[in-house]
């Protein structure tokens, strides 16, 4: 991957992976391996930890739809290489938060998934993206669960 195309998004939009995907078997030590190095790697990178997060469901039986998706992280990893996180020392302090969501994003379990961020000024001081716990029935409803549950952060 070291000749990769770098790429700009980090997953591809629309892609709804599945542990009973139809695609060629892959190898699952490598996939492993690939995965675990990721996950090392989101330590300094809290960017890709969603993406990551998603491929490694697909540990134990990975088919090439699960390796394409590990790959498109690695091609964004080599075209974002310069990013990063920059703390100035600005003061107004001003806390400000965002929260979203998307509706039946796991095919597999019909869960959806929701985020939040908080800003303190011009700096991100805290971020989270998850699975939700509960299957939800409606857009409405995800959205509802996801303010509720950035409401509970920012307290």
């Amino acid at each position: 991957m070291l000749d990769c195309n770098p790429i700009e998004t980090l997953m591809e939009c629309g892609v709804k992976l599945s542990k009973f995907d139809d695609g060629t078997k892959e190898d699952s030590i490598l996939f492993k391996s690939l995965v675990g190095s990721l996950r090392y790697l989101t330590c300094i990178r809290l960017n890709i930890r969603l993406a990551v997060g998603v491929v490694s469901h697909y540990m134990e039986a990975p088919t090439s739809a699960h390796m394409k998706a590990a790959k498109t992280i690695l091609r964004y990893l080599k075209g974002t290489i310069e990013f990063g996180l920059f703390y100035s020392s600005y003061h107004d302090f001003q806390l400000m938060g965002f929260c979203d969501s998307d509706f039946f994003v796991d095919i597999d379990d019909r869960k959806s998934c929701r985020g939040f961020v908080f800003f303190l000024g011009d700096c991100c001081i805290s971020r989270s993206s998850k699975k939700q716990p509960i299957v939800t029935l409606s857009t409405c409803e995800v959205e509802y669960v996801a303010a509720t549950s950035c409401t509970f952060h920012v307290i």
